[in-house]
């Protein structure tokens, strides 16, 4: 019997055994599943578990309940993948073979990376949100934290969910205004880029709310180092922002076992068609989600639509098909913004996020690149379609895999 092992039971990995389970020849195929994390987390709610919108609860569950029964689960540390020879090392010596390999090992916040970062202030007066260790700390913190200069910042791209740390910083205006002390924060949003977000377009948009909100913009910082003791962040230019409560969201970078393994770039991300999801170097194994490095957005939703895709390519190689080049990069996100009200971006590789209507063209009910509390709702709906539908690999009504062009004006991305 052949085997198809998949690495790494998160969103992209328990997505791809929900959809294979039933697609894959019951009589000639095994599939497998490795992690070491015996808990699932819905990574969407760490934005708001430190404002106490969610609670720990709502935000994490057994990761086993949700993998088929049919498949194999093994719940041991990855040690090494051998992709010459088809090979998987796990912790204690066990091999696994495969015919198959699905890698889905996604992406990790690294602070040593920058000088002073994860010091002895880390999760004192300096934290991340994009764990939840990180997110639980610094609910703490914000329930007791008395004002000051709140600095939210991002040390470099690529990073998970390219929009949530401005949504940090919107929903910290909603919150803080909501507690009676707005007038006590200086809120300041630090980003390598030269503006508020990665596409042009909605920039223009972001860009307006963070001056509707006096949240101050600090554009094109290159961050070299956290002077923890002064309290202060420094770019290479010699440029500092001041803090009294730092939000960061460090490197991102891929799995250490890509690095060990050899497979991946500078930050450990596994060069992948950026198409058809095989990787560059194996044609037996293919990657998805944030573990690739391919240039769309590392979220949920990119990840759900890849993993359609991915499992038709996976079925034509079995049966020696070439594979579709089908992939976008459709990103379809909301952006929380406070005060129960939401955006909502749909763009793709070569397409700008647009105006217009999202799923139904002229009809919506949900507004494109426009804030409204119907996006707000869509927002928070997608917890339980995240457990309910998303994960175990049900399609999600009339939202398609590739980016639909039907009642929106688009703007093409010059390559």
């Amino acid at each position: 019997m052949k085997r198809l092992l998949i690495l790494g039971a998160g969103t992209s990995g328990t997505m791809m055994a929900n959809h294979l389970v039933s697609k894959l020849p019951k009589n000639d195929w095994k599939i497998t599943i490795v992690d070491q994390y015996k808990t699932h987390y819905y990574q969407p709610g760490f934005l708001f578990l430190p404002f106490d919108i969610y609670t720990t609860k709502q935000v994490k569950k057994n990761g086993k309940k949700f993998i088929p029964k049919k498949v194999e689960y093994i719940q041991k540390k990855i040690e090494l993948i051998q992709p010459e020879a088809n090979k998987v090392e796990l912790e204690g010596g066990e091999i696994l073979n495969y015919d198959i390999l699905i890698v889905a090992t996604g992406t990790k916040i690294a602070p040593a990376e920058t000088e002073g970062m994860d010091g002895p202030m880390w999760h004192k007066n300096i934290f991340d949100f994009y764990t939840y260790e990180g997110a639980k700390a610094l609910r703490n913190k914000l329930r007791e934290w008395k004002g000051g200069k709140l600095v939210v910042h991002i040390t470099e791209m690529p990073i998970k969910c390219p929009v949530a740390p401005l949504e940090f910083a919107f929903l910290a205006d909603s919150y803080f205004k909501n507690k009676g002390m707005r007038d006590k924060v200086d809120i300041t949003y630090v980003t390598p880029l030269g503006g508020a977000f990665t596409k042009p377009k909605a920039t223009e948009t972001l860009h307006y709310l963070l001056e509707e909100k006096n949240i101050k913009e600090v554009t094109d910082f290159s961050i070299e180092r956290v002077d923890y003791e002064n309290n202060k962040i420094i770019d290479y230019a010699d440029t500092e922002v001041e803090y009294d409560l730092l939000v960061t969201v460090p490197t991102n970078m891929g799995d250490e076992l890509i690095e060990k393994s050899g497979m991946g770039d500078d930050l450990n991300f596994i060069p992948t068609n950026k198409a058809t999801l095989q990787t560059n170097d194996y044609e037996n194994i293919f990657a998805i989600g944030d573990a690739t490095n391919l240039p769309a957005s590392k979220a949920g939703s990119v990840a759900h639509f890849e993993a359609e895709i991915l499992t038709e390519n996976i079925l034509r190689y079995i049966n020696g098909e070439p594979l579709k080049e089908e992939f976008d990069g459709h990103a379809n996100c909301f952006i929380e913004t406070g005060n129960g009200k939401a955006l909502l971006i749909d763009f793709n590789y070569t397409h700008e996020p647009v105006e217009g209507s999202f799923p139904f063209p002229h009809v919506g009910p949900l507004s494109l690149l426009k804030e409204s509390r119907t996006n707000h709702m869509g927002k928070m709906a997608f917890r339980w379609i995240y457990w309910n539908m998303l994960i175990k690999g049900i399609h999600i009504p009339f939202v398609s895999a590739t980016m639909s062009e039907k009642g929106k004006h688009f703007e093409t991305i010059e390559k």
